[in-house]
């Protein structure tokens, strides 16, 4: 572990040359703290397979929830969608006799309970073993009233956990079937039943029972609490049969869809790029320097550290800094003072590029225990430093660790929990009004990490199942708002492999299939679901060597019929996120070549980007469907795809809608005078989805870019009727006849 620094760094480096006896040098070192706290997530937002579960039985005197007592309470643990080893449970004394009838059905005699622990002693074990986890048992409702009973009996304040009922889940699914018993249900699920009647066997069969829900749920389209809380809810008459034998309400119907369950975050981390807070030119020594020379720079510059050039040709950048001399001078004395920097200074340099939020480069180097950072440009080169120091001159103490807890998730499952942290992100970033393109730039930066960390979890998998590594170079491609760096929560995936050379259907395409397949797979996993078009690259149409992929690409534009025109849309904003990065690139580089030279498909994307339905209706009203209206069909998308069609005019390399539109802008192209009304409809657009989409993530609905006008405040439905009415101008833009 590498210590922090506390105080004026420029005191600390003078504080060496006071401190060169080896004693004095270690209380010289002082600690800077920085916090880096992992988020919070949001329950409502996880997907089932990824909650903390607690899975509750109760075994009583009886089913009177009012007067009966409670004489066993036994729960097991779901973890990564699991059920783990680690169980509650025992005997509560009732303080009553245990009935003969009760007895008969579990085995629990009063000598059984005679020396057990009385509930109050019993329930505060029990809920410290819980902790935040979600409570579930089957027919939960009762044990929950029972429990309430009891702890008013005992004088102690009832707080309902959230809960799931998995009686409930399994009606949602199988509302025919017969009866409703664990035997039937087991039977249906085709899970042996054993251990019945006593608490724990009871927990651990419904722990069974739900599992095997889980795939079931997600086939109808109940992923996450929040949906199956939902759907629970629908559950009208059932619900009122519970209410009525004096069952405790599972599902707190109650509960306001706007309470906020995130974290709120400092967002300056998401609004800033490690360009806007790092020292440039960065202080390059030659590795020959005296280490006393060193000392004396970076006093003279007020820094802490200094890269060190590498001493031989095509060698790494280094670094030496305050801490590294101190502890240099701690073992070697003042004869390190002439010794050269190359002795002592540390390879290679980690860097980050200038071009980052800067909460990528908090959590670098909290992962990773760095204090300092080498900065790139977009050529690789070292063009300014960042350190601890830098960060903390900003309102950055807080930042969300997602990006390199990303690349240290060894399993889907953990995938899927970081991922669903982007909720919490994103909930803070509304709520200090963030730009949404900046919102959605993060979520992205996370989508194309989230497909790279794929991608490496695929690698090993397949060389554990003795497929070997990848036969030859390839680059995985994220394509659409991925690449342009605009996914909001409601994304599917959109990925392609480019590899260096194999025709189809040879060993090596085969090896990319299986690549492909189960990088869709963990995808979908983590929440992050298969297109619905099929643009994935364990499909053939999206995996192919560099030579199909050009010319694959070059058939679209000179083709240029509908579908090509769809493919090549989504393929102009890829963007190579792990392998070959050049690879994929060039490929990119290609693809936008040949557009910008073939100027009959340029019209026919102009064409094809003006044709979009509009948002009203013929007395000026926002038509809606359901009372929601598709902001990206209507608004969104139209933006973008004129913005994609200029920058290919005008061959303009930036992939993100405002770049495209702001160089656009700047080269004073036809339309210039439009690109501000644009800009401002485009972020209005993304900010309505974004918080429409927070909202329903809490109410269990499914994700989309609909937003239901009516929920709506009156200044909201005008700034967003006026951002509606902005793409009718693209033809203006675009060149194309007006369509309205």
């Amino acid at each position: 572990d590498i210590p922090h620094e506390r105080g004026n760094h420029t005191r600390s480096t003078r504080r060496i040359f006071a401190a060169i006896e080896p004693g004095r040098i270690n209380s010289a070192l002082t600690d800077l703290s920085m916090s880096f706290s992992n988020p919070k997530i949001g329950m409502s937002a996880l997907p089932l397979y990824a909650l903390p579960i607690a899975l509750l039985d109760t075994e009583t005197t009886g089913l009177d929830t009012k007067s009966d007592r409670i004489i066993e309470i036994a729960a097991v643990r779901i973890v990564d969608g699991g059920i783990a080893a680690d169980t509650f449970d025992e005997l509560v004394n009732p303080a009553m006799p245990v009935p003969t009838s009760s007895t008969e059905i579990h085995g629990i005699t009063d000598a059984d309970v005679a020396t057990a622990r009385p509930f109050r002693e019993v329930i505060a074990d029990f809920s410290g073993w819980v902790g935040v986890s979600i409570v579930m048992g089957y027919s939960l409702g009762f044990d929950l009233a029972i429990l309430k009973a009891e702890h008013v009996r005992a004088g102690m304040t009832w707080k309902a956990p959230r809960s799931l009922c998995v009686r409930q889940l399994v009606q949602v699914l199988a509302p025919n079937l017969p009866g409703e018993s664990f035997e039937l249900t087991a039977e249906w699920l085709g899970i042996e039943v054993t251990d019945r009647h006593r608490a724990l066997g009871d927990a651990t069969l419904t722990a069974r029972i739900f599992t095997a829900l889980i795939p079931k749920l997600r086939a109808k389209g109940i992923e996450t609490l929040a949906q199956a809380e939902r759907a629970c809810l629908q559950l009208g008459a059932r619900l009122h049969t519970e209410a009525q034998a004096g069952w405790h309400e599972v599902v707190d119907r109650n509960r306001p869809s706007s309470v906020l369950e995130y974290a709120r975050i400092d967002s300056y981390p998401y609004r800033h790029i490690v360009a806007d807070v790092m020292h440039t030119p960065p202080l390059l020594v030659d590795a020959s320097m005296p280490v006393k020379n060193v000392l004396r720079a970076l006093i003279e510059k007020r820094v802490s550290s200094v890269f060190v050039r590498p001493n031989v040709p095509d060698g790494d950048v280094g670094i030496l800094t305050e801490r590294d001399i101190l502890h240099a001078l701690d073992a070697g004395g003042v004869e390190v003072l002439t010794s050269p920097v190359s002795q002592f200074a540390k390879h290679p340099l980690i860097t980050i590029s200038k071009d980052e939020f800067i909460y990528r480069a908090m959590t670098r180097m909290s992962f990773g225990n760095f204090r300092h950072l080498g900065v790139t440009d977009a050529a690789g080169d070292v063009v300014g430093a960042l350190s601890v120091r830098d960060l903390l001159k900003q309102r950055a103490a807080d930042a969300v660790s997602l990006g390199d807890t990303i690349n240290a998730a060894a399993t889907p499952t953990e995938l899927g929990r970081i991922w669903q942290g982007l909720t919490m992100v994103a909930r803070g970033l509304v709520s200090e009004d963030v730009d949404p393109r900046n919102v959605a730039a993060v979520i992205s930066r996370e989508l194309r990490a989230m497909t790279r960390r794929a991608c490496e979890l695929a690698e090993k998998r397949m060389i554990a199942d003795g497929l070997g590594a990848a036969p030859v170079p390839y680059a995985m491609l994220v394509l659409g708002s991925g690449g342009r760096g605009e996914s909001l929560l409601a994304m599917d995936q959109d990925n392609a492999v480019v590899y260096e050379s194999g025709g189809d259907a040879s060993d090596t395409d085969q090896w990319f299939e299986k690549l492909g397949t189960i990088v869709a797979d963990t995808l979908n996993d983590t929440g992050v679901v298969y297109c619905k078009g099929g643009i994935m690259a364990k499909n053939a149409a999206w995996r192919m060597d560099v030579a199909r992929w050009r010319d694959t690409v070059t058939r679209w534009i000179e083709n240029a019929r509908p579908e090509d025109i769809l493919n090549s849309d989504i393929f102009f904003d890829a963007a190579a996120v792990y392998g070959d990065i050049e690879m994929g690139e060039a490929l990119h580089r290609h693809a936008l070549q040949v557009a910008a030279d073939n100027k009959p498909f340029l019209k026919v994307m102009a064409t094809k980007a003006a044709d979009f339905p509009g948002a009203f209706g013929i007395f000026g009203r926002v038509r809606t469907e359901d009372g929601r209206i598709d902001l990206k069909k209507s608004g969104i998308m139209p933006i973008f795809s004129a913005a994609r069609v200029v920058a290919l005019e005008n061959r303009i390399a930036a992939r993100s809608t405002p770049g495209r539109l702001e160089a656009a802008r700047d080269l004073g192209v036809r339309g210039a005078h439009l690109v501000g009304n644009l800009l401002e409809a485009h972020r209005i657009l993304l900010d309505a989805i974004l918080r429409q989409q927070l909202r329903d993530i809490v109410d269990g609905i499914p994700l989309s870019n609909t937003v239901a006008v009516a929920d709506l405040d009156a200044h909201s439905k005008q700034e967003l009727k006026w951002a509606l009415q902005q793409p009718l101008s693209i033809c203006d833009l675009l060149g194309t006849p007006a369509r309205f």
